[in-house]
């Protein structure tokens, strides 16, 4: 039987190799990420010291209770599942850490603020929504290898599964709405309705979408709203995407003016509005009339821009340059009703 001194001893060593270790190897880190060549990151070793203390300290005590050096027996029942579920831990942590890196240094050679960010903004898409998929299987393999790691639980588990035939169709008629919505956010991972950084109208609201997870999407509308809505409505339900095919979109201006009002003058204006502004891009520029009624006629002016928010901007710049040309040169075209008043002889 072990002495009482020496356990003390054997406990002590384990703490002192525990931090050396840990000094060493948070060392290496971090002289490793000094290096712009390696695949790490130069703040790796602050993101993995809290997984590695954890790591080293399971391998030791796990090191400890393979040797055997503790006296009493309940000892090694309450030591020996805290080692396995922290090497677990430790080790599902460094993995998905490792794996957001690999996916960002992947990334970077795929720049989302170029004007033609199409191809960028399908790789993050698919990288994101992988990323999520790969996480979620990575925590669920961990929970089943620390379940399985206890005898106990192993044992009622069986008897579970075997007993629960019933049961497990109750549970999947009525998980059945999250599963389609899981497996909706996978489908937009493969397919890509949408993509990160996509102008779309949804439920009547224009913006961007800014995130994209397994089960919701985020849009962020135009008034810096958030509008989140479940991966399944962009399976089953309509909407507009404005930058499917690409970045590129023509943006509509309405206006509506008296019938006097000459057409001529108000393209040219928009010829001279059009070159004094970087928010054109040269591509497109027309002005119909597009209807009239019995009070106003309704002029159509379209324009081209490298992308939505450009877009969104020149149309509010044309609408507005317009407007006050019209006040300024042909007030009398602006809308306007006519009342005739008869004048009866006396």
């Amino acid at each position: 039987m072990t002495s009482d001194p020496l356990l003390f001893r054997y406990i002590f060593a384990g703490v002192i190799t525990l931090l050396v270790s840990f000094v060493i190897a948070f060392y290496i880190l971090k002289k490793i990420g000094k290096d712009p060549k390696n695949i790490l990151p130069v703040n790796f070793a602050q993101r993995v010291w809290i997984p590695l203390l954890i790591f080293l300290a399971a391998l030791i005590l796990k090191v400890a209770l393979l040797s055997k050096i503790f006296i009493y027996e309940y000892t090694y029942n309450i030591l020996q599942p805290i080692s396995t579920l922290g090497l677990i831990l430790s080790a599902t942590w460094l993995i998905i850490l490792t794996l957001k890196i690999l996916k960002n240094r992947m990334l970077k050679k795929y720049d989302v603020n170029t004007s033609d960010n199409l191809k960028a903004r399908k790789i993050y898409t698919q990288f994101n929504i992988l990323e999520n998929i790969i996480i979620f299987i990575i925590i669920i393999l961990a929970i089943g290898i620390a379940l399985m790691s206890f005898e106990s639980i192993r044992s009622v588990g069986v008897s579970v599964l075997t007993s629960a035939g019933i049961a497990g169709i109750i549970i999947g008629f009525s998980a059945q709405k999250a599963i389609g919505t899981l497996l909706a956010g996978i489908q937009i991972a493969f397919t890509q309705p949408i993509r990160l950084q996509d102008a779309v109208i949804v439920e009547g609201e224009w913006g961007w979408i800014e995130e994209i997870t397994l089960t919701y999407v985020v849009i962020k509308v135009w008034d810096k709203r958030r509008l989140v809505v479940p991966s399944t409505y962009f399976i089953e339900t309509p909407f507009q995407n404005w930058t499917k095919n690409s970045a590129d979109l023509l943006g509509t201006v309405f206006l509506y003016t008296d019938y006097t009002v000459p057409v001529d003058k108000i393209r040219e204006e928009l010829d001279r509005l059009l070159e004094i502004t970087p928010l054109w891009d040269k591509q497109a520029k027309v002005v119909q009339v597009t209807d009239a009624t019995d009070r106003a006629m309704e002029i159509r002016i379209l324009v081209s821009a490298k992308d939505s928010p450009t877009a969104f901007d020149l149309r509010v710049f044309i609408r507005e340059k317009l407007i006050d040309f019209l006040k300024e040169n042909y007030p009398e075209s602006l809308p306007k009703s006519r009342v005739t008043i008869n004048e009866s002889k006396t």
